[in-house]
């Protein structure tokens, strides 16, 4: 096992190395100057931008670093980080660790309720499926997941505000201030990653129904609802599990087409910001820290494997 953790661990470091690089090259390749944006913010809304000259161009781009050949930009950044600091944003000049910090708990707090609502929907839809395969109860599960997986969450999202917020009254449409506001946001995420996690819990759990191990159990007569929850689910909760490291870490990566359509302050919201300005140091910061929480998820996901299957055996050291 230790030597396992050793080689995962190591490739976990060869994966953010090479994401560094590619993030700092496209972001690179993009049309655009970050300088002309983070100045054109600085100016009032409606005002003449011809005030804005090419020295004034130049000489940001020279206090920013950005007119420094690709290579020292890209040592200067990857020191910063072997250091422990993600950079300064080039719009707000605020360190980009605290500024991910503040809107941390946000994003954490809207990720967690969308997990729940993922939970209990995509769990007994998937067994239901699965225990009636052919039938009108799975069929009709599979239409609504199907329904579900189709539609793009900012869509759900607008027909959400527009029915509890502004037809019945309910809920409020935006923000974070009303502890009910977690409501929809929370119903939009957690609905679109149910459909896609109770599908595949009633494929793995059809797959697992069928070993032979099972149809003995069956064939000697033990009870169904014992059969599926002491013996069927944890297997089939492998894949499951699985996909749902990948669903956490987009959660937790901000869900920011959701955020922006509540105004919800998360991190996602605060990438879209981002982009728009072309603030390299804020998406080169949020993107090696998503990488870094994909990474340390799938690894703990692989050691949980484990636990959930006692045939599953890791590799062990080779002896000579």
């Amino acid at each position: 096992m230790a030597y396992y953790a050793l080689r995962r661990a190591l490739a976990a470091i060869a994966v953010l190395f090479g994401t560094t690089v590619v993030v700092f090259l496209l972001l690179r390749l993009i049309p655009g100057d970050p300088a002309t944006a983070v100045l054109l913010t600085m100016v009032t809304p409606g005002a003449d931008t011809a005030q804005i000259t090419r020295g004034d161009i130049e000489a940001l781009r020279a206090q920013l670093g950005l007119a420094d050949p690709f290579p020292v930009q890209y040592l200067r950044w990857l020191g910063e980080i072997l250091s422990g600091n993600l950079g300064t944003s080039l719009r707000s000049r605020q360190p980009i660790a605290e500024e991910l910090a503040d809107r941390l708990p946000a994003t954490l707090e809207l990720a967690g309720a969308a997990l729940v609502v993922m939970l209990l929907i995509a769990i007994p839809s998937g067994i239901l499926g699965a225990l009636y395969s052919g039938r009108p109860a799975d069929h009709v599960t599979r239409m609504l997941s199907l329904v579900g997986d189709s539609m793009p969450g900012f869509f759900l999202g607008v027909l959400l505000i527009y029915l509890f917020a502004i037809q019945l009254g309910w809920l409020p449409a935006i923000g974070r201030s009303d502890p009910a506001g977690i409501v929809m946001p929370a119903l939009t995420l957690g609905l679109g990653v149910a459909a896609t996690t109770s599908r595949l819990l009633r494929a793995s759990l059809l797959d697992t129904l069928a070993q032979p191990y099972i149809l003995m159990a069956e064939a000697k007569g033990m009870p169904r609802g014992v059969l599926l929850f002491r013996h069927a689910l944890r297997p089939a909760l492998i894949p499951v599990l699985t996909s749902s490291s990948l669903v956490a870490g987009g959660l937790l990566g901000g869900a920011a087409v959701i955020e922006t359509v509540f105004a919800w302050p998360g991190i996602g919201r605060y990438m879209i910001e981002a982009i728009a300005g072309r603030d390299y140091p804020v998406i080169q910061g949020f993107t090696l820290a998503m990488a870094s929480l994909f990474v340390a998820i799938n690894f703990g996901v692989d050691l949980l494997y484990r636990l959930l299957d006692p045939r599953i055996r890791v590799e062990e050291a080779p002896r000579g």
